[in-house]
C-alpha cells in the first residue's frame, strides 16, 4: 500500500484495479458525490458519533478500497505532519466525536459554530484516521456538523487559484496553533438553509 497519504492511492491498490488516473479520480468523485446524498439524507437529529464518520469514508471510498471505513493501521507521514500512531486512533477519534457533539448542542451562533467547525476540521486532519480519503472525509464531515446546525453545506476547498491557496494557508496556521484564518474562511461561506 502507497503510504504516501497526501495523493490519490495508486492504481494497484483499488479493488477494481483501474489504471487510468483520470477514471480513478471519477470513481473516488463519484462516491463523494454518494456520500454528499447520504449526507442531504441525514436526519436533522442525527448525533455526531464514531458511526457518522464511519459511514461517511466508507460511502465515499468502499467501491474502490478495502480500507474504506476503517481506522489505519500504519504510521504515516504527510507533508510535515507526523500524525498520531495508528495504536492512538482509535481512541482518539472516540474522545474527537465525543467532543465534536458534545460541543455542536452547545454553540448557536454564527461565530460559535464557524470557531467549532475550523476545530472538527483541523483535529480530524491532524488525527488522520484513514489510509486515505482523510482532507475529503473532514469536508464532509465539516458539512455534516454545519448542516446539523442548519446551514448548508460550504464548499471549503477548492482544487484551483487563490481560494485552494487560502484554504491551504489557513490549514498551517492552524497547524501553528492558529484558528482563526480556517475560522474566517468557514464563517464566510456559511449560509443557513
Amino acid at each position: 500500500m502507497n503510504d504516501e497519504t497526501n495523493a490519490t492511492p495508486s492504481a494497484e491498490d483499488n479493488l477494481l484495479n483501474i489504471t487510468d488516473k483520470q477514471l480513478l479520480n471519477l470513481y473516488e468523485a463519484s462516491g463523494i458525490a454518494k456520500a454528499e446524498i447520504m449526507l442531504q439524507e441525514m436526519d436533522a437529529e442525527a448525533r455526531f458519533d464514531i458511526s457518522l464518520i464511519l459511514e461517511i469514508h466508507r460511502t465515499a471510498f468502499s467501491e474502490l478500497y478495502n480500507w474504506a471505513g476503517k481506522w489505519r493501521t500504519v504510521q504515516v507521514q504527510v507533508g510535515k505532519l507526523t500524525p498520531p500512531h495508528p495504536s492512538q486512533v482509535p481512541t482518539l477519534m472516540y474522545q474527537y466525536a465525543d467532543d465534536v457533539d458534545f460541543r455542536l448542542n452547545l454553540v448557536n451562533e454564527k461565530g460559535e459554530i464557524a470557531e467549532l467547525l475550523a476545530y472538527l476540521h483541523h483535529r480530524f486532519v491532524w488525527i488522520h484516521p484513514f489510509n486515505n480519503g482523510n482532507g475529503r472525509t473532514a469536508r464532509l464531515l465539516l458539512n455534516a456538523a454545519a448542516m446539523l446546525k442548519g446551514y448548508e453545506p460550504i464548499q471549503l476547498y477548492h482544487r484551483l487559484g487563490e481560494a485552494r491557496k487560502e484554504y491551504i494557508n489557513a490549514l498551517r496556521a492552524a497547524d501553528e496553533g492558529d484558528l482563526n484564518v480556517l475560522t474566517q474562511l468557514i464563517f464566510a461561506e456559511l449560509t443557513p438553509f
